[in-house]
């Protein structure tokens, strides 16, 4: 039989002849302008990829389950925890609700022992929870050592196998001085304390993992990707280092430690942020010459980011949760908890549980995410944002390093300002709508109300706040707040003001326009009043009039803008409290302004500035 090899009759197509036809349809455009993508974490992607793109990057002669365990460490299945975290601090109820979450699907549980306080309280806490078949990870504990002495006490009194037991603690002293502005019982204590704990764990619990790094907590602040990544392996080097000063070997520290990570909207960049934290892992733990592999197979568990979800149009959270859930899937994470969607505005009840736990359980068992290991593997585009997201990180490990490790980097504020830096950037893109937040800065639900909806939710915080700080704190906070906080401001009010869209002439140029000032003023709450449009000026001026409109905004072309501004400003002029104009014709707007028009309203605009600008002239606080 002939040996004819598929499509042989296509030759291939070397790069210099694709990048002369992009260059022929840009037709003069700048290159890197239009199809270079200048991320917010400082590299560049490219518009497309090719074989060649892969030369150089070592770890792709690995496979799944070898180190550096870039491809994850399961070679046959792509298995994961289901987690649910479970917030409620009475024992009792929470029982209940990890009843219930087992039962559902659940294979791990995130528990608050704020109240257990006794081996009768922990019994009351995990009554009726087969132990060797879930997972428990233990939150919210002001001494984890003391918590983990009642679980072990519990376990024998109930005849349980210790070394079946599989669980974590969330003990993290870095995240609680970066939340508290010191450490808990002091740096030094604290990591007494986490040695105690590592030790405890390997002579009763074998199968715990009690130290973990919460890159969630960077992450919520605002940072990008390489700082969240970098900046959580330079704490996690730290306890390493510090622990191993105090005489308890990097193996075991390391075979103790959980890497948390925060699983954001940007899709393809979360799914390479996971693959590359195992490979930097790999390099940072082998220059401690660990003496078992378990060293190297870092346990990565990733929870839904709360930055990006919102108060407003809340079931958006759903779809949100639903492709970052996809990443760590695909990337192979360990564990992965999904948070409930409206966790924004109200403690979640068995609905909001309940889809959480489905969206896991939908990606595994009806679209078989758990088939396939590192199904990402050999895509150009996601292997070199792998090794994107790898070099930027190791950079930001490697400037923590230089300041003398992770406690004396945020003792001086150098991490703190970086991830402030970059949310402050991030916050303007919000604000100027570079970055969406769909039903919150655009396309917003124009009769959703939220206000009353909004329910004082539950602190479950790991100990009382500090009354000093020694450390800058990172506040913690969702990107959507701003725009939420001038919404729900509207609605408190008692007041809707009323937004006329006094459309004119070009059909296409004054839909757009209008569209487009419906979603700018919706954002607020305003009531939109849109037309289908006016024969004239006088006629809008009077429709405008006779609605009872507070601001009259202008949308039609550039064109026509000059023959109806002056009319309508001269009509309206002291009888509305403002006159907008759609857009920017930069030759004519101060003889605009001279006519009367106070703002101009275009995509350059910042919006969340202009609105603010609004509420007070509407009075509203």
């Amino acid at each position: 039989m002939e040996d004819n090899k598929l499509f042989s009759e296509f030759p291939p197509v070397p790069t210099e002849k694709w990048e002369e036809a992009i260059i022929k349809d840009l037709k003069g455009a700048d290159y890197e302008k239009k199809l270079v993508w200048k991320t917010l974490e400082g590299f560049k992607v490219k518009p497309y990829y090719r074989a060649e793109d892969l030369e150089g990057l070592d770890y792709l002669d690995t496979n799944p389950n070898q180190q550096p365990y870039t491809r994850g460490k399961q070679a046959e299945r792509n298995v994961w925890d289901i987690r649910q975290n479970i917030t409620e601090p009475d024992p009792a109820k929470a029982n209940a609700i990890a009843l219930d979450a087992v039962k559902r699907g659940a294979t791990s549980l995130g528990l608050c022992v704020k109240n257990v306080a006794s081996v009768a309280d922990m019994g009351v806490l995990l009554k009726g929870l087969n132990l060797n078949d879930v997972k428990i990870n233990f939150c919210c504990s002001s001494d984890y050592l003391q918590t983990l002495q009642l679980f072990v006490d519990y376990t024998k009194q109930a005849g349980m196998d210790l070394a079946k037991i599989k669980g974590s603690c969330d003990f993290d002293m870095f995240r609680y001085a970066l939340k508290h502005g010191r450490f808990h019982r002091g740096e030094q204590a604290d990591l007494e304390a986490a040695k105690a704990l590592v030790e405890f764990a390997k002579s009763n619990l074998p199968g715990f993992r009690v130290l973990t790094v919460h890159g969630s907590f960077i992450h919520n602040a605002g940072s990008n990707t390489v700082q969240e990544l970098g900046f959580a392996l330079a704490a996690a080097n730290e306890m390493v280092a510090r622990l191993a000063d105090l005489g308890v070997s990097a193996t075991d520290v390391a075979a103790t430690l959980v890497l948390q990570f925060a699983t954001g909207g940007n899709y393809f960049m979360e799914i390479a942020k996971i693959r590359a934290a195992r490979l930097l892992w790999s390099k940072i733990i082998e220059q401690y010459k660990p003496t078992c592999d378990c060293a190297y197979r870092v346990f990565i568990a990733t929870e839904s980011a709360i930055w990006n979800k919102s108060v407003y149009d809340p079931y958006v959270n759903m779809l949100r949760t639903t492709t970052e859930t996809m990443s760590a899937a695909i990337a192979g994470a360990d564990s992965i908890a999904v948070t409930p969607f409206d966790v924004a505005y109200k403690d979640t009840d068995d609905f909001g549980y309940r889809i959480a736990r489905n969206q896991q359980l939908l990606l595994k068992e009806e679209s078989y995410f758990d088939k396939i290991v590192d199904p990402a593997a050999g895509s150009y585009y996601i292997e070199n944002l792998t090794n994107s997201i790898a070099h930027y990180a190791w950079d930001q490990f490697l400037a923590v390093e230089n300041h003398g490790g992770f406690a004396k980097a945020i003792r001086e504020g150098f991490v703190q300002a970086e991830v402030e830096r970059t949310a402050a950037q991030r916050d303007s893109d919000i604000a100027t709508r570079r970055t969406t937040i769909l039903g919150t800065n655009q396309y917003p639900n124009l009769i959703e109300t939220m206000a009353s909806k909004i329910e004082r939710k539950q602190q479950c915080g790991c100990c009382c706040e500090a009354e000093g700080t020694e450390i800058k704190t990172l506040r913690q906070y969702r990107g959507a707040e701003a725009f939420e906080q001038l919404r729900l401001a509207t609605e408190r009010s008692g007041r809707r003001p009323k937004v006329f869209l006094l459309t004119y002439g070009n059909l296409t140029m004054r839909k757009a326009r209008s569209g487009f000032a419906t979603n700018f003023f919706g954002v607020a709450g305003y009531e939109i009043i849109d037309n289908p449009g006016f024969k004239s000026a006088e006629e809008g001026a009077q429709a405008a009039l006779k609605a009872g409109a507070d601001v009259v905004v202008l949308c039609s072309s550039d064109d026509e803008y000059a023959e109806i501004t002056e009319t309508v400003c001269r009509e309206l002029k002291g009888k509305v409290k403002s006159i907008v104009l759609a857009g920017y014709p930069k030759d004519m707007v101060e003889t605009y302004k001279g006519y009367g028009v106070d703002e101009f309203i275009h995509i350059k605009t910042n919006v969340l500035e202009c609105l603010r600008g609004f509420q007070k002239l509407f009075g509203i606080e």
